[in-house]
């Protein structure tokens, strides 16, 4: 069956993955890193399109498919889909979409002048910024995504204009969407923040938090934070 969860062939000078419409994202998305560490000389610096039929990926998907690629040395240069809700998506994370109706160039990113940088060592720009653990006192600010391997820690801070994802604890204070994006999320394996923001919204601590630890994604939903959790 896993055979069936993507395709892979060469498409000019790049690579196009079809990913299954029907299976579970995360299983999806786990096999193709599989496959992409298991042939990684076949990968290498590709430019990838990723066509995804009619299924509907939200942006806190599509942006940790993005990350996954990129955290590989991949390009996620196009995204094929028909669905409206992927389309929003990929155009929210910059990332070109072709349809039925041929391409359409993403929208331009809004420029804020106003978000001066926290600290120039942990400052990015546009794009994904990837750091390891984040100790008491650290700040790391972008104007895009921000992806952490590993806990923000009590006294912490990560501050980005696009999606946060805790790839472990998150017990410090992150806002996403800085610069007012209100489809910003906030994903973490273990999620008890300090604070979290989402654009102009403010939680101290997630409602409805489980006793047990799992995958939690935030976002906001009739002007108001939810936190879901995600198997």
């Amino acid at each position: 069956m896993q055979e069936e969860l993507i395709a892979i062939k060469g498409v000019n000078g790049g690579l196009l993955i079809e990913l299954s419409t029907t299976e579970k994202w995360q299983m999806v998305t786990d096999h193709l890193a599989a496959r992409i560490d298991e042939k990684a000389e076949f990968f290498a610096g590709a430019n990838i399109t990723i066509q995804l039929g009619a299924r509907p990926v939200p942006k806190y998907e599509l942006s940790s498919l993005k990350a996954l690629l990129e955290r590989r040395g991949l390009t996620l240069s196009l995204v094929q889909s028909e669905s409206e809700t992927t389309r929003k998506s990929a155009s929210a994370l910059q990332v070109a979409i072709e349809n039925s109706r041929g391409w359409e160039a993403p929208a331009p990113a809004p420029i804020s002048q106003e978000t001066a940088p926290v600290n120039p060592e942990e400052t990015g720009t546009y794009g994904t910024l990837f750091r390891r653990t984040l100790r008491s006192g650290r700040t790391i600010h972008s104007e895009g995504h921000i992806v952490v391997y590993g806990d923000v820690n009590p006294g912490a801070k990560v501050i980005a204009a696009g999606d946060i994802v805790i790839w472990g604890k998150l017990r410090g204070y992150v806002h996403a969407g800085a610069n007012g994006d209100e489809s910003a999320v906030v994903c973490a394996l273990d999620m008890s923040p300090s604070q979290l923001r989402i654009a102009g919204h403010l939680v101290t601590s997630p409602p409805g938090k489980r006793k047990e630890v799992m995958p939690e994604v935030a976002f906001i939903r009739d002007n108001q934070i939810i936190v879901e959790a995600r198997d």
